[in-house]
């Protein structure tokens, strides 16, 4: 299972081109696969993904999925940690300088 996450984050990190995208070795310390993130991040804001990448960034274990939704109310980034399966982030994607 570790190694279809890594397959898919590495061919998802290869698409994204994030400056802050997770290495192939990072995306094997995730104990939250893909599908498993976008059931978290769907529950957290329902609606339908448009973007989804595996990337670095502070907070939680430092490894999340990010994840633009778009919902009745618009589009939010919702961020689930890679590790732990939190949400770390929840927020209105037009506030978002990326």
């Amino acid at each position: 299972m570790k190694s279809l996450v890594c397959s898919c984050a590495v061919a998802l990190l290869a698409l994204s081109g994030a400056a802050s995208a997770a290495t192939a070795a990072e995306a094997a310390k995730a104990r939250i696969d893909m599908p498993h993130a976008r059931t978290i991040a769907l529950h957290t804001y329902p609606g339908k993904i448009v973007k989804e990448e595996l990337e670095k960034e502070r907070g939680g274990s430092g490894l999340r999925y990010s994840f633009d939704v778009s919902g009745s109310k618009g589009t939010r980034e919702i961020g689930v940690d890679a590790v732990t399966g939190k949400v770390l982030e929840n927020a209105d994607e037009s506030q978002d300088n990326d």
